[in-house]
């Protein structure tokens, strides 16, 4: 079992920024893919950013490609979501999902891809 446990969430103005971070405790951190999925009132878990252990295997979905940036320490056994430039459609429930990172195969934005969940942090931006 993999333990996951948001935080940093909050309220900010509409083109300000917010770092979400993920502890993770339970297995060998380094061996779990890392990301973030988002869910809205009334709609669907969206697939944010998922990252590997390598650098390398980053993957952002359009919508905040180029304004949210994912990164993690293997030290820490944690994983951030630095968000910038945000927008008021980026409120949502934001939630840290992990999986065996040679379980997991595209498509990365599948929600079903992740079997662990955190209980999910909330991120409110003010037009």
């Amino acid at each position: 079992q993999v333990q996951l446990v948001e935080s940093g969430g909050g309220l900010v103005q509409a083109g300000g920024s917010l770092r979400l971070s993920c502890a993770a405790s339970g297995r060998t951190f380094s061996n779990y893919a890392m990301g973030w999925f988002r869910q809205a009132p009334g709609k669907e878990r969206e697939f944010v950013a998922v990252a590997r252990r390598s650098a390398s295997f980053i993957y952002y979905s359009d919508s905040v490609k180029g304004r949210f940036t994912i990164s993690r320490d293997n030290a820490k056994n944690t994983v951030y979501l630095q968000m910038n430039s945000l927008k008021p459609e980026d409120t949502a429930v934001y939630y840290c999902v992990a999986q065996l990172a040679y379980e997991l195969v595209p498509p990365f934005s599948r929600a079903s891809g992740y079997n662990y969940w955190g209980q999910g942090t909330q991120v409110t931006v003010s037009s």
